[in-house]
């Protein structure tokens, strides 16, 4: 019975070690196949949870599930996956690995830290002194900077226009009117100093043509007739005292003749009429005013008979054989003109006939109701064809800049306070780029800064390349602050 007991334990014992050892055999092999089953699910479910869907109109709205977007219940879309190197999760490698792969590629230029219109061909400093931060081209392919990618077809059906920047002598015609009016260094004004009554008038109405040295007026005088007649005692006595032996006497009469004649001299009356005084030996009633130039008598306040008094007015004579053209530059167009410029002039009046001229002063304030600085045009007019008053069309031909960066005003998206050009990067790729812009000159504008002189452009429908950009960098945004949320 004792034996018959022990037969059965030690077979269950068996049986039990049995069990053991096919468990731990099952054991032993069946991680692998859990693990790589697990490892799948994983990668399943994170090719899954790569996929998000953002809203067209609302991207900040993310979501890892497709939908109805919350604020205006538009269908989510797949948000477009931007090319990018491999991440550490896939290659192993960590990021700062990743980084120094990146900055083992090809660098496209540098720019300013702390202005990215200011680009450069070289590493350097910056206007401020800083140093120059590469831009490589890993990081342009990897979407930063609001670089976007479109299929060449979708590129052809948009319309885009692309072209070459280029480099060229830039320059501007400055178009504008202008007034003739007098030659301010051609007027002169005749006046007496002496007061008294206009006894005859040989000029008697307003735009008479007058030669230098013709007379214009006689003018009666109490004071010059005393004067005159204090002369001739002068003389007289001169002759008289003046080989006397009293040196004083002598150098009395003397003294008075000299004053006297300095007097009829500095009432402008002409020495020829001093003299033909000393020769008739009698006073004239009267004294004649001369013209002082050639020219038009435009403005005659003298009538015959009438009283004028010293320094009065009488005569305003100008000499149209050159005028002056009165133009206004508007401020925008400051930059371009400078004394010296060629200008042309056209009148209304004479229909094909080009007048050529010099821009010789530009005055030195505004004018604040017109925002206008005024300039002035000499011009010839040996024949008098051009009266003073009349509108002229006045073309002024801009100074030029060499060796200038240029491109059409088209290309250039005005958003407040930046200027953006989209950059043609090849293979379907374009880069906004913030550009620094100069003056402009009808269809095209220079670029101080933020282009090269052999990069490629876009012309036309850059206006749907932006709002994808700034839609892609704004999905950018919203996934990194949803990252650092998780």
């Amino acid at each position: 019975m004792i034996r018959k007991t022990y037969r059965y334990f030690w077979g269950a014992a068996l049986l039990f070690i049995g069990i053991a050892i096919g468990w731990g055999a099952f054991a032993l092999f069946q991680p692998k196949k859990v693990s790589k089953i697990t490892s799948t699910v994983d990668h399943n479910r994170a090719k899954k949870a790569a996929q998000l869907y953002t809203c067209p109109m609302h991207p900040q709205v993310i979501s890892k599930e497709p939908g109805e977007c919350p604020i205006c219940g538009m269908t989510l879309v797949p948000v477009k996956k931007a090319e990018t190197t491999d991440t550490s999760e896939s290659t192993g490698k960590m990021p700062v690995e990743k980084s120094k792969a990146k900055k083992k590629g090809k660098i496209l230029y540098w720019q300013a830290p702390m202005d990215p219109t200011e680009v450069y061909d070289h590493s350097g400093k910056s206007k401020m002194g800083m140093d120059l931060i590469p831009v490589y081209e890993a990081d342009i392919k990897a979407g930063k900077g609001g670089t976007i990618t479109i299929d060449p077809v979708t590129v052809q059906n948009m319309g885009v226009r692309m072209m070459k920047v280029r480099r060229k002598d830039f320059s501007r015609e400055v178009r504008t009117i202008g007034s003739v009016t007098y030659n301010e260094q051609k007027i002169s004004i005749v006046t007496t100093k002496i007061s008294g009554w206009i006894k005859k008038l040989y000029v008697d109405y307003t735009g008479k043509w007058v030669n230098s040295g013709q007379p214009l007026l006689d003018i009666y005088s109490p004071d010059l007739v005393a004067t005159q007649q204090e002369y001739l005692l002068a003389l007289k006595n001169k002759k008289l005292v003046g080989n006397s032996p009293f040196t004083d006497i002598s150098r009395g009469a003397e003294t008075l003749l000299t004053a006297t004649r300095q007097r009829l001299r500095l009432w402008d009356i002409p020495e020829r009429e001093i003299q033909a005084l000393e020769k008739r030996g009698k006073i004239s009633q009267t004294m004649a005013l001369f013209a002082p130039r050639s020219g038009f008598v435009i403005e005659k306040k003298a009538f015959q008979g009438d009283y004028v008094r010293a320094g009065m007015p009488l005569f305003k004579i100008a000499d149209l054989s050159t005028v002056w053209i009165n133009t206004a530059i508007y401020e925008n167009d400051l930059p371009w003109i400078k004394t010296g410029l060629p200008v042309q002039i056209t009148f209304d009046s004479f229909p094909g006939k080009v007048y050529h001229g010099k821009l010789s002063y530009i005055y030195p304030y505004l004018n604040q109701k017109t925002r206008s600085v005024n300039a002035r045009v000499i011009l010839s007019n040996p024949e008098f064809k051009i009266k003073p008053n009349m509108y002229a069309n006045v073309t002024l031909h801009g100074k030029t800049r060499k060796n200038a960066i240029v491109i059409p005003t088209e290309a250039v998206i005005r958003a407040g306070e930046r200027n953006v050009v989209f950059v043609v990067l090849g293979e379907g790729k374009f880069q906004p780029r913030d550009v620094a812009l100069g003056v402009e000159n009808k269809d095209e504008v220079q670029v101080l800064s933020g282009l090269f002189g052999n990069e490629e452009i876009v012309t036309s429908a850059q206006f749907m390349l932006d709002s994808e950009s700034r839609l892609q960098e704004a999905i950018q945004k919203m996934l990194e602050v949803q990252k650092q949320v998780e």
